[in-house]
């Protein structure tokens, strides 16, 4: 897939927007994601220390939140929405790495420059950090810096996740894992159901699986077809999960 100029409009639009101090909604006490993310480590005392830090940023879809090889000057803890994360290949494909949802936090490996891009499926409400005021403020906060090897940890299962995928599977085997861990994100923030949204597009979910958008649509339509999955507007029902759960155990 080769970069178009909506995606470079979208880098634009990125750079233009502009994050407003503390947390729009009522700050960390209010933030529905607080328990499943990062800060979940945190006291209740230390929250306000944390909350002169962060800026409330909001990116339209199709935004940038950061681009692969920038300088890494900020983390983004995401509290609404799905982004994207991407690496730009030197022949102008992509290859998508991941897909984060609200409670992600982005940039923990704290590298000199971002080793991906990441850009807003849906609009996307996130917290955002300067890096060097993050690090110095976890300085002398064991339990939080627990607490970031852990989603770090969590991160590198997700990346053995993603090479399984990529491996010796077929189109079948990988959409039902992929719909499967979505389901299981989604329980993870609140969401618990069998009806899956999927914001992000049949050509996202090809390049995540290393499919084509054909072979990803025909076999959304064969497992709909064998009664596996309903396909809703915006995303899918899952109706046998005991199938796709042997499809993933194959």
């Amino acid at each position: 897939m080769t970069l178009t100029e909506p995606w470079n409009d979208a880098r634009a639009d990125a750079r233009k927007r502009a994050c407003s101090p503390i947390c729009e909604d009522g700050g960390c006490a209010d933030c529905k994601v607080r328990t499943i993310s990062v800060c979940g480590a945190l006291e209740a005392e230390e929250f306000a220390a944390l909350e002169q830090l962060s800026h409330a940023a909001t990116f339209a879809a199709k935004a940038m939140l950061f681009e692969q090889g920038a300088v890494a000057g900020n983390l983004f803890n995401v509290t609404e929405g799905v982004v994207r994360l991407y690496k730009s290949l030197p022949d102008g494909r992509r290859q998508i790495v991941g897909f984060a949802l609200a409670g992600d936090f982005l940039g923990l490996a704290l590298m000199d420059r971002y080793g991906v891009t990441a850009e807003a499926v849906t609009p996307v409400k996130a917290c955002r950090f300067a890096r060097s005021a993050f690090v110095h403020y976890i300085d002398d906060k064991p339990h939080l810096l627990r607490r970031l090897h852990e989603f770090a940890g969590h991160e590198l299962s997700l990346a053995q996740d993603q090479m399984l995928l990529l491996g010796r599977r077929s189109a079948e085997e990988k959409i039902a894992a992929f719909l499967l861990n979505l389901q299981a994100r989604y329980a993870r923030i609140g969401s618990s159901s069998v009806t899956i949204p999927l914001p992000m597009s049949r050509q996202d979910i090809a390049d995540y699986l290393g499919l084509t958008i054909e072979t990803v649509s025909r076999t959304l339509t064969k497992l709909s077809r064998d009664k596996t999955i309903l396909i809703v507007p915006d995303g899918v029902r899952l109706l046998n999960i005991e199938r796709l759960d042997k499809l993933t155990a194959a």
